[in-house]
């Protein structure tokens, strides 16, 4: 059995440190774990009742959903904008917290991770990150974290596949999030 794990990244950035980090997810699954990349995010709109109606729900909304639902777990990665979660993440999990008590992230196993400039790597958005996805119904992996501080220097010349320490911790949360996949629901 193959372990689907889908990623989600909080930065819009095609250059975005923490896209390089998704991307390495990617390319260091290891065997019986295939990570995917969710392209889109920017297309979904703010989340808003009015428009989250059965049978018309807005298609990048609704691909969502659907990605998230067809995953076995979510790894997200979130960069620190202004000591928070981004909001086209926070948007994200408003829209898979949907409809209340049966929404997408329903018992699923997620894990947050990320990188960022600042000299703790974005752990305060990270940790608002585990508390919107427990809140939407998630079975947060609290113990699977990886923070990289200094992103801007740490990545300026280096992609983080390239970077030894990063692949391995990187390597241990995709492992441990698999190994979540099962127990979670």
């Amino acid at each position: 059995m193959t372990v689907r794990i889908l990623a989600l990244v909080g930065s819009l950035r095609a250059a975005s440190h923490n896209r390089q980090l998704a991307e390495a997810a990617v390319r260091l699954a290891p065997e019986g774990v295939e990570v995917a990349l969710h392209e889109g995010l920017a297309s979904v709109p703010f989340y808003n009742e009015d428009v989250d109606v059965e049978g018309d729900v807005p298609g990048a909304a609704a691909e969502l959903r659907r990605a998230v639902g067809d995953a076995d777990a979510l790894l997200l990665f979130s960069p620190e904008y202004n000591g928070t979660i981004p909001a086209v993440l926070k948007n994200a999990i408003d829209w898979l917290s949907r409809p209340f008590g049966a929404g997408a992230l329903s018992g699923k196993p997620v894990a947050v991770v990320g990188t960022a400039f600042g000299q703790y790597g974005g752990v305060w958005a990270q940790d608002e990150a585990r508390k919107a996805v427990r809140i939407a119904g998630a079975a947060v992996a609290d113990d699977l974290t990886l923070s990289i501080p200094a992103s801007v220097t740490r990545f300026a010349e280096t992609h983080p596949v390239d970077d030894a320490e990063v692949t391995a911790r990187l390597v241990e949360v995709l492992a441990g999030l698999a190994g979540r996949v099962g127990v979670a629901a």
